[in-house]
């Protein structure tokens, strides 16, 4: 019988210190416990992935002492095994590092291997920095129990057609197969990770318990959501998602799993979180760790009246505290009395402060000095946009003055087809609900109404016609294909196959139904010509909390500005 505690953190990139600290903490509260081994994330020391932090000077030699203090600190746990993953030097090649696992056990360094298996993936250029470890078997004996150990993508069958890493583990024929891993959240990710994972438990006929971390880092975030599987069975166990876990499972006699006190596993279910409700925990968490990790206390949001920015407000809300939010109203000549009066009872019912800029006499003067100078009236888009970039200056002279981190409120729909303005609604330091299309901004805002049993979000705001009142009488769809269609066609142009199956058929035999018609054609192509036209936008946005397969910016969506996109 072996006792296994999964060590789910939430690493700060860079904070070595802490972050072993952490560990420090984590495996002296297994070992009370009874553990035999403690298992933490792939690059738990300093948080994956942390990119060009590799290069800066020091950096690795801050890592090497805290693999030492490690080391020293396992000496007054003598019961304990400590497995875990670090960058570490490869040797003969200055610069070059191993994606590794060390095994640490009473005072020793009992194994250390590096990954074997490199993925270039979406968010990270993983041979940017890592060397592929050669092939070798990597067993670790725990009295009569054999224990294999993967990295990361070696146990992802989705890395690559090249198993030849588990079937060196299915060779050894392991009693229980270990996996420190760090994979990143997004919509269908967790049916993907549990389908791999199963199958590497299979292919490797043993007991598989992968390890996972949690946590905001920049613009991804990791769920958690640590599992065991079974050979033939499938996943068997998960931790919480969203939040730091520490469960401690037992690998029985029989090679099976059970609980910490011997007790059946509970049944997992299948279909995880709602959408909806992932959608919400994803921006919190993300929000949250950003902001704290920023340095930043209290956020700012400029509140339109539209939904966009009241989901973003009301998410602000949830993630950091009503007290830490602040909302602006900035009505221009444009605005209807009624959208200043849905910022009033919205942030009345999210208890949060509203400020007020009005911006006419701004707008005023811009346009008395644009004629003055330029010898025309200021008019038509460059009055429109006037009004956006003014509201930008005004927001970011509040984040100056007062130290708020600045919240873009811009959606997926709006940013694929260049529905905004650059210096203006584009300002900010972090795009909440930037990866989320429209159609989606309205279905958050209802379940977050439902969640509560009350309007968080006002029912006046969910109903009326989007628009960005910058022109007397303006709709989004004066300009834009209604959401609905417009936001099938942007699945399958921006997500195509990566989407979850489901959504993928749907954007598919939706856009095939168009393409069989005349003005459907010209629709599409209507679409797609705004959206290689605004590729410069996306290029100077803000970075945006990933929750979809493909998201615009670092690791998704990457074309070059000045193309022909056919």
């Amino acid at each position: 019988m072996l006792r296994i505690t999964l060590a789910q953190l939430n690493p700060t990139l860079g904070d070595i210190e802490r972050n072993t600290q952490r560990m420090l903490a984590t495996a002296r509260q297994a070992a009370a416990q009874g553990a035999d081994l403690v298992v933490f994330p792939q690059l738990a020391v300093t948080g994956w992935h942390p990119g060009d932090l590799l290069d800066l000077p020091g950096f690795m030699d801050r890592v090497d002492a805290a693999l030492e203090q490690l080391r020293q600190e396992s000496v007054a746990l003598p019961d304990l095994h400590w497995v875990l993953g670090a960058p570490t030097r490869v040797e003969g090649r200055p610069g070059r590092l191993h994606d590794s696992l060390l095994v640490l056990h009473g005072g020793e360094l009992r194994l250390q291997c590096g990954r074997q298996l490199l993925a270039t993936r979406g968010d990270f250029d993983e041979h940017r920095h890592f060397d592929a470890a050669p092939a070798a078997p990597r067993l670790l004996r725990m009295g009569r129990t054999r224990v294999a150990l993967l990295i990361g993508a070696e146990a992802l069958a989705e890395a690559g057609a090249d198993d030849a890493v588990l079937a060196g583990v299915a060779a050894a024929a392991p009693d229980l197969v270990l996996h420190i891993d760090a994979h990143s959240s997004y919509l269908g990710r967790r049916a993907q990770v549990h389908a791999a994972l199963a199958q590497a438990a299979t292919r490797c006929g043993a007991a598989l318990v992968s390890v996972n971390q949690i946590g905001g880092h920049d613009a991804l975030v990791y769920d958690g959501g640590s599992l065991a599987a079974l050979p033939g069975a499938g996943v068997v166990f998960e931790a919480r998602r969203f939040e730091v876990d520490t469960p401690t499972l037992v690998l029985a006699e029989d090679g099976g799993l059970r609980g910490r006190q011997g007790e059946p596993l509970a049944a997992i279910d299948p279909a995880g979180l709602p959408t909806l409700e992932f959608y919400r925990r994803q921006l919190v968490l993300g929000l949250r760790d950003y902001a704290r990790r920023c340095g930043f206390d209290k956020v700012v949001v400029g509140s339109s009246g539209g939904l966009d920015s009241a989901l973003t407000l009301a998410l602000a809300a949830e993630a950091l505290g009503a007290d830490q939010v602040v909302g602006i109203t900035m009505p221009s000549r444009f605005s209807t009395s009624g959208s200043v009066d849905d910022s009033v009872a919205l942030c009345r019912n999210l208890g949060i402060e509203l400020l007020s800029h009005p911006i006419v006499d701004l707008v005023g003067a811009c346009a008395q000095q644009f004629e003055a100078s330029f010898g025309q009236p200021l008019a038509g888009l460059a009055l429109e946009n006037v009004q956006a970039r003014l509201r930008g200056t005004v927001l970011m002279e509040y984040s100056n003055a007062f130290g708020h981190l600045l919240l873009t409120t811009g959606n997926k729909s709006e940013s694929a087809v260049g529905y905004c303005t650059l210096y203006g609604d584009t300002n900010g330091g972090l795009g909440l609900v930037g990866d989320l299309y429209k159609t989606e901004i309205f279905e958050l805002a209802r379940h977050l109404n439902r969640e509560a049993g009350r309007e968080l979000v006002p029912q006046a705001v969910i109903d009326k016609p989007p628009s960005a009142e910058l022109a007397p009488g303006q709709r989004d769809d004066d300009s834009l294909p209604p959401y609905p269609v417009l936001d099938e066609i942007l699945k399958f142009f921006v997500e195509g196959p990566l989407l979850p199956p489901e959504q993928f058929d749907a954007a598919r035999a939706f856009v095939e139904e168009l393409l069989g018609r005349d003005d459907g054609r010209a629709l599409v192509q209507r679409v797609r010509g705004l959206m290689a036209r605004s590729e410069y936008k996306r290029h100077q946005s803000a970075p945006m909390l990933r929750v979809r397969p493909r998201p615009f910016g670092s690791g998704g969506w990457q074309l070059p500005i000045a193309a022909r996109q056919g």
